[in-house]
């Protein structure tokens, strides 16, 4: 049979000592998400996968706000974030740091998630920007010509999309299997 684990019994670092941990060498970029929902299930996803911070862009919130926080958790204290007025400014920025740019969004000559990671399995010196876009237009294309890689999540149902919130999660699932971190 099997007991359902207290949360004192997670081993979950204080928000002092999460600060400190390692993180793994990924960025968020959301472009232009309108839910403060979505903004809060990106915070607190990153914090799960100890993502290195979450830039945000055009509409996207940037005011601590309910629905944000609800969703969120306390992540968006424990996450670092930054915000960019235009989403290829941010993504000029992250060129210049040496980050690989990975727009999660259908395209023509896109690679599936999988694929992607399949490739990246023995790199270990690469540090990524994933781009996740406005839950109606997608990823501006701007962005996604300035990306290194166009990511795909494959779908086999009658619907064209993910909720953002998924697909962050999905992603990030994947992307932290390259950079594995010692638990704390």
């Amino acid at each position: 049979m099997f007991r359902k684990l207290l949360n004192n019994e997670l081993g979950r670092p204080a928000l002092d000592e999460y600060k400190e941990l390692e993180k793994r060498p990924v960025t968020v970029v959301l472009d232009n998400i309108r839910s403060r929902h979505n903004i809060g299930s990106a915070f607190r996803t990153a914090d799960a996968f100890r993502i290195e911070r979450i830039i945000l862009c055009g509409i996207s919130s940037t005011e601590p706000a309910a629905q944000v926080h609800k969703s969120a958790l306390g992540a968006e204290f424990s996450v670092e974030w930054r915000y960019f007025e235009k989403t290829t400014d941010a993504v000029a920025h992250l060129k210049e740091q040496g980050y690989t740019i990975l727009s999660v969004e259908q395209a023509e000559d896109s690679v599936t998630l999988d694929s992607f990671i399949s490739r990246k399995r023995e790199i270990h010196d690469e540090k990524y920007a994933v781009i996740l876009g406005n839950e109606v237009h997608g990823v501006d294309q701007n962005a996604v010509n300035m990306s290194d890689w166009v990511i795909e999540i494959p779908q086999y149902g009658t619907k064209h999309s993910l909720n953002v919130s998924v697909a962050l999660g999905i992603v990030l699932y994947n992307i932290a299997s390259l950079f594995p971190i010692k638990d704390s």
